[in-house]
Formats: C-alpha cells, structure tokens, sequence
C-alpha cells in the first residue's frame, strides 16, 4: 500500500511557503536526529501523506550524507516514495524471493513538536532504478502520521517513468505495490504526482 511521496528539497520552509501559495498547507513533522533532516507533512488521502523533507539548520552537520540527495539538490524534487508493509522482515524475505533486493531494515525515529515519538523501521534499496523504486515501511506499534493530518488534497495520481517499464512492473509486484502508481517508458527515470485541490490539480 502506498503510504507516502517524498518531496525533498533544499529547504523547507522555502518549499512550505510555496505549497501553502497553491493550496497545499502543510504540518510541521519534526527532526529526524543524527541525519541533518526535518519533515514537514500533508495529507493526501486516506493513510496517505506529503513528506516535505529536507536540512534541518538546529543540527550539526550529519557524518553521512543526507538521504533522498538532499545535500545536492538546488530545487526541490518528487525523489520517491514509500510502501507500508505490516511485516517488515516477511516483506523483505518475499520480495528477496522474487528476485527484488530491498535493502537491509533499518531503526528509524522523530520527535513530533508536541513530545510525541514516533519509531519505524524501513528498508531501503540500494538500486532504487533513481527514485522509481519504492522503499518499505512498517510502522510497527506507532500511530500513523497521516491519522493526525488535515486532508487538503487528494493523490490522483502516482506516475514512474523508466528505459524499463516491464522490470520496474515486476519489482512492484514484488514488494506487494503492483498497481499502486503507473509505470510507463522514457529516457531517464522520474516520478510525477498529480494531486487534487479544491482550487485545482497541483503536479509535483
């Protein structure tokens, strides 16, 4: 199941200001400590939401890039996207059957401004085809972002173009998120998202 979009940019307030000029308000999220990021979130439906993620200025500089290209980016940019899995181990043991690598789990976590923790766990993989390939989540006993978060807009939808449709296709289908978003054929690998607002479409 799609669980979210991730817009990462160079900076987060610059992009908040800019989504919330077209319709789009976001929620501050929190950060992400030890990495050099902060989030800030929108819903887009039902379990689904907008990650706007990028350096957070009140942490040092981390020992490890930043994810997403964060530290290279000079406009912000639809990188990826997530799929929430219930079992994260059994998801990864499945779509290593399948022929699909999805990285190894990794211990995540933030604090939300009200106190709040939140921890996952997820899985990255390490050839992600630029972004088209989704990483796994699994929200284990934490409440679901999006539970929390207004729904001003709704995911119409979720585009990947690839040189190789068939293979992007058959790795979907191995991580469980075949017909979550539409593959389609191109040069070089890209992902659009089309989201309804009540003033209109909003294209990332």
């Amino acid at each position: 199941m799609l669980d979210h979009l991730v817009l990462a940019t160079p900076d987060v307030d610059d992009t908040a200001a800019d989504l919330a000029g077209r319709h789009l308000h976001t929620l501050e999220g929190g950060p992400h400590v030890g990495v050099g990021t902060r989030n800030r979130l929108a819903g887009i439906g039902p379990g689904r939401y907008l990650e706007v993620v990028g350096p957070d200025p009140a942490q040092d500089e981390p020992d490890a890039p930043r994810p997403f290209r964060i530290d290279t980016l000079t406009a912000p940019a639809l990188v990826t996207w997530a799929v929430r899995v219930d079992d994260l181990d059994a998801a990864l043991d499945a779509a290593r059957a399948a022929g699909h690598d999805p990285g190894p789990a990794r211990d995540m976590s933030r604090r939300r401004p009200d106190g709040t923790l939140l921890a996952w766990r997820l899985a990255f993989p390490p050839d992600d085809a630029g972004g088209v390939l989704p990483f796994l989540i699994d929200w284990g006993a934490t409440r679901h972002p999006s539970s929390d978060l207004p729904v001003p807009a709704s995911l119409r939808t979720l585009r990947l173009t690839h040189p190789d449709p068939e293979r992007v296709t058959a790795l979907l289908d191995a991580v469980g998120a075949g017909g979550e978003a539409e593959v389609v054929a191109g040069e070089s690998p890209s992902l659009q998202a089309v989201l309804d607002l009540p003033g209109g479409p909003l294209v990332l």
